[in-house]
């Protein structure tokens, strides 16, 4: 299944993109993409964690992906 991955902040930065389209298993869970993540791009090691939204709400690890979400690697946020 297709599923498109935006990256915000830091992120863009470690895996030297904004977007790209991944296809991956179906029944993929959160906890699972981010170690596919890690796999890939092993830059994000350098942040402590990031949260993951898939279209547009939070995810927990448990949350099971579908086909054309949409999911946003999000790091922490600093700031004042």
């Amino acid at each position: 299944m297709k599923i498109k991955v935006l990256f915000f902040g830091i992120t863009t930065d470690l895996v030297a993109t904004s977007n790209l389209e991944l296809g991956v298993l179906e029944g993929l869970s959160v906890s699972s993409f981010k170690n596919l993540l890690k796999e890939n791009y092993p830059k994000l090691e350098n942040i402590d964690s990031y949260a993951i939204a898939v279209n547009e709400e939070y995810a927990s690890n448990e949350l099971l992906l579908k086909e054309n979400d949409v999911i946003a690697v999000i790091p922490p946020v600093s700031g004042g």
